[in-house]
C-alpha cells in the first residue's frame, strides 16, 4: 500500500490544474481551423498512443470483466461527448467562464447521489448546491445574452462529466486507471474513425478533415499529451493524498484558467460572472468541507469503545 505523501498528492493535482486548462486553451486556439470531429479523435488517439507502451512497460493487467467492459464502453461514450461539447463551447464563450460552469458538476453529483442513488445529503449541503447553482446563472446570463444557448453547453457537459464519475467510481476496483485510460482512448478512436469516414463522404463540416500545418499538428499533439498527462496526474495525486484533501484543489483550475484566458485570448470575466465564479467556487469549497466533517464524524463514531 502506497504511504500518504499529502505534499506530493498536492503538487500532482496543482499540475493537473495548470495542465487541463493549457489544454482547453489549445482546442479553443485550433476550433477556428480544425474539425470538431478530428480535435476529439487526436485527443483519444494520442492518449492511446501514450499510454499502451507506458502499460507495456509497467506490466499493467488489461482484463477486465464483462460488467466492466460495459461500464468501460459507456464511460468512453460519455468522455466523447463531454469533450466535445467542452471543446463546442470554447469556440464561443471564454475560457475561465466556460471552465467555471462546468464546475457546476460537483453540485449535479451531489443531487445525483441523493435522488439516484439514495444516498443522504442534508439541507446544509443541499443549500450550498443552490448557492453553486445560482452562481453559475451569473456567469452564464452576460453569455447567454451575448451567444444565445450555446452559453448552456458547459451544464449539459458538467451533467455529462458527472455521470462520467459516477461510473468511474463504479468501474474503480475492477481496473488499474492507467489501463482504464488506455482503453478508453482505444475504444474512443475505434468509435470516432467510422464517423469521420462519413464525415469526409458527406462534407458534414464538424466530421471533416483537413490537412494542419506543421504548427497545427504539433498542437494538436500537444492537446493529447495535455490530456493524458492531466489525467496521470490526477490518478497519480489520489495514491499519495486522499480525495478530501485534494478536493479543493481543483477549484484552483478556475484561477488558473483565468490567467491562461488573459493571456493567450485577453479575456477576463466580466462583474457579474466574477461574482458568479466566487459564489460557485464559494459553494464547491464547503460541500467538500462538509463532506470531510461527517466523515471525520462517522469515523469517530465508528472507533470501538473500551
Amino acid at each position: 500500500m502506497t504511504p500518504d505523501r499529502p505534499v506530493l498528492g498536492i503538487l500532482l493535482m496543482l499540475g493537473f490544474c495548470i495542465l487541463a486548462p493549457l489544454g482547453d486553451a489549445l482546442a479553443k486556439v485550433l476550433g477556428p481551423t480544425i474539425p470538431l470531429g478530428q480535435l476529439v479523435f487526436t485527443r483519444f488517439a494520442v492518449q492511446a498512443v501514450v499510454l499502451i507502451p507506458l502499460i507495456a512497460l509497467a506490466g499493467i493487467q488489461w482484463r477486465l470483466s464483462p460488467r466492466a467492459w460495459r461500464l468501460a464502453f459507456i464511460r468512453t461514450v460519455l468522455h466523447i461527448f463531454g469533450i466535445g461539447g467542452m471543446f463546442t463551447s470554447l469556440q464561443y464563450l471564454p475560457l475561465a467562464d466556460a471552465i467555471a460552469i462546468v464546475f457546476v458538476m460537483p453540485f449535479i453529483m451531489l443531487l445525483l447521489g441523493r435522488f439516484a442513488l439514495d444516498e443522504e445529503v442534508g439541507p446544509h449541503r443541499l443549500a450550498a448546491c443552490a448557492v453553486g447553482f445560482i452562481g453559475t446563472l451569473l456567469v452564464i446570463q452576460p453569455n447567454f445574452l451575448a451567444v444565445g444557448w450555446i452559453a448552456l453547453l458547459p451544464v449539459g457537459v458538467a451533467v455529462i462529466f458527472a455521470l462520467f464519475m459516477l461510473i468511474t467510481r463504479k468501474i474503480a476496483k475492477e481496473a488499474d486507471p492507467i489501463a482504464l485510460q488506455a482503453i478508453s482512448g482505444v475504444i474512443a478512436a475505434a468509435l470516432l474513425s467510422p464517423l469521420l469516414c462519413f464525415g469526409l463522404v458527406s462534407g458534414f463540416a464538424p466530421l471533416t478533415l483537413v490537412q494542419p500545418s506543421p504548427v497545427e499538428w504539433q498542437l494538436l499533439a500537444l492537446i493529447g499529451l495535455l490530456g493524458t498527462g492531466a489525467h496521470l496526474l490526477m490518478t497519480w495525486s489520489l495514491r499519495y493524498a486522499p480525495s478530501a484533501t485534494l478536493a479543493p484543489m481543483q477549484y484552483l483550475e478556475i484561477p488558473v484558467a483565468t490567467l491562461v484566458g488573459f493571456w493567450l485570448f485577453s479575456e477576463l470575466p466580466d462583474t457579474l460572472a466574477a461574482y458568479g465564479i466566487t459564489l460557485t467556487v464559494a459553494a464547491g469549497v464547503y460541500i467538500v468541507l462538509r463532506e470531510q466533517a461527517i466523515a471525520r464524524r462517522l469515523a469517530r463514531n465508528a472507533r470501538p469503545t473500551v
